[in-house]
């Protein structure tokens, strides 16, 4: 930054290597006006996309009627308070996760590598082909406008064995930038914060890092200078939401050093020490505050995020039982095995709605919020996990996307859509004008509106 402090909408703090970017202030976009729609206090569209793995408890995820979400299913109910922000959908289909004669294929790799592709996966152990996801085609339309193209990020070890046939990359990647290149996801919180706020000088960042971890700093105190200066130049409400964003990323970066005990490191470059929380819901929470600073940061437009890998046997003591995910899935229609699924099914949606309230709580330059702004995607490659069915895809939205895709409906398109259709209908809302996208026959009617 100069010494005048001249403000711009691409504006962040900067001190010894590290880089903290500003939220949508609305005195930065008058600072920009002239250079473009967005550069005028117009924020772009982020795009998010989730996974859970092994399907979901049918009976409790649709709701029971098409039209308005007057009332959500049980599963869906963590996220009656953003109604108004959700659409649902039934009869979604990926046809290309199916066998298609493979009569050896057993789901979990097809219906996480067709997720976000529409493509299906290439027959062989050695060897990954699918296709280009909708994550990566956004960021290659969006990606050189911020400091990351994409952010790919998981909560479990991507370890996964070849299962009949198929390469395991197929059960541990939903993004992928080419048809033959997989963008594995990152787990580690505290990788993915120094991504988002240390700058790409590769010597000089590694020794600020490895201070900060040795002293137990904060990134704040090396952009104070910074941060004073801008303060003094912006008005007094955005100084009020600049304060209270810094507020977050001190909170957030307090709670991925509490993950791990500080570590003296004799040499800056050292490798990072790991900082994955023991406890897996705060690594869950962690991960969606850091794509939410993200977003509001615009230090990215698109993420990915992996829950678990597909076939996960992950279990939830918290909610009182220690049965594997993956068994429980195969539940033969037992009742037990049911309501322990519907646990799991509604904890994973909790956890959504904890995003999604924060993109809720984050205001944009023009008075929108950051949901507003965005539309993020949850579901499962799988339906049925019991059957391993690909087709009534469990898949839902929340968020506008700029304000002109429709909401609070729950749509019941024709036995068999493809799900590709509701994929190139989001790319075209988020302005990337492709004919098609995987399998896709039309963009979904009925999203897009004034």
């Amino acid at each position: 930054m100069t010494r005048a402090c001249r403000l711009t909408r691409r504006h962040v703090l900067r001190g010894m290597g590290a880089v903290v970017g500003l939220p949508w202030l609305e005195s930065l976009a008058g600072a920009a006006r002239g250079a473009g729609s967005a550069a005028a206090g117009q924020p772009p569209v982020r795009l998010c996309f989730w996974y859970v793995p092994n399907g979901v408890h049918l009976p409790t995820w649709f709701p029971s009627r098409p039209g308005a979400l007057v009332e959500l299913p049980e599963t869906l109910e963590p996220l009656a308070f953003a109604r108004d922000y959700l659409n649902t959908f039934s009869n979604l289909t990926h046809n290309t996760a199916l066998t298609n004669g493979d009569t050896e294929g057993c789901g979990h790799g097809q219906g996480a590598a067709s997720f976000l592709t529409g493509a299906q996966a290439y027959k062989s152990q050695d060897r990954v082909k699918v296709g280009i996801s909708a994550d990566q085609l956004y960021a290659r339309h969006v990606g050189e406008a911020t400091r990351l193209p994409s952010l790919e990020l998981g909560c479990e070890s991507p370890r996964s064995g070849n299962a009949f046939g198929y390469s395991g990359t197929y059960k541990t990647v939903i993004s992928w930038r080419s048809a033959t290149t997989p963008a594995p996801y990152e787990l580690d919180p505290k990788v993915v914060f120094d991504r988002l706020f240390t700058s790409r000088e590769a010597k000089r960042s590694q020794a600020t890092v490895a201070e900060r971890d040795a002293y137990r700093k904060s990134i704040l105190d090396y952009v104070r200078d910074d941060a004073a200066r801008v303060r003094g130049r912006i008005g007094v409400e955005d100084r009020r939401k600049l304060d209270q964003y810094l507020t977050g990323v001190r909170e957030v970066e307090r709670r991925i050093q509490a993950a791990t005990p500080a570590v003296h490191l004799p040499d800056p470059t050292f490798p990072r020490p790991a900082g994955i929380p023991e406890d897996f819901d705060e690594h869950l929470r962690l991960m969606c505050d850091l794509m939410v600073l993200a977003f509001q940061t615009d230090s990215t437009r698109v993420a990915s995020f992996m829950v678990t890998k597909e076939a996960t046997d992950r279990n939830y003591p918290w909610l009182g039982f220690t049965d594997g995910h993956h068994e429980l899935s195969h539940h033969g229609n037992e009742a037990e095995k049911n309501r322990k699924l519907r646990a799991i099914d509604r904890y994973h949606i909790s956890i959504l709605a904890y995003m999604i309230e924060k993109m809720m709580s984050v205001v944009e330059a023009d008075g929108s919020t950051l949901l507003d702004q965005s539309i993020v995607l949850y579901g499962s490659g799988i339906s049925d996990g019991d059957r391993h069915d690909h087709v009534n895809l469990p898949v839902i939205t929340v968020g506008k996307g700029g304000g002109t895709f429709r909401t609070g409906l729950h749509h019941a398109c024709r036995v068999e859509t493809p799900m590709s259709n509701l994929l190139l209908a989001i790319l075209h809302q988020a302005g990337v004008s492709v004919p098609r996208f995987g399998d896709s026959t039309e963009p979904l009617p009925g999203l897009v509106g004034a």
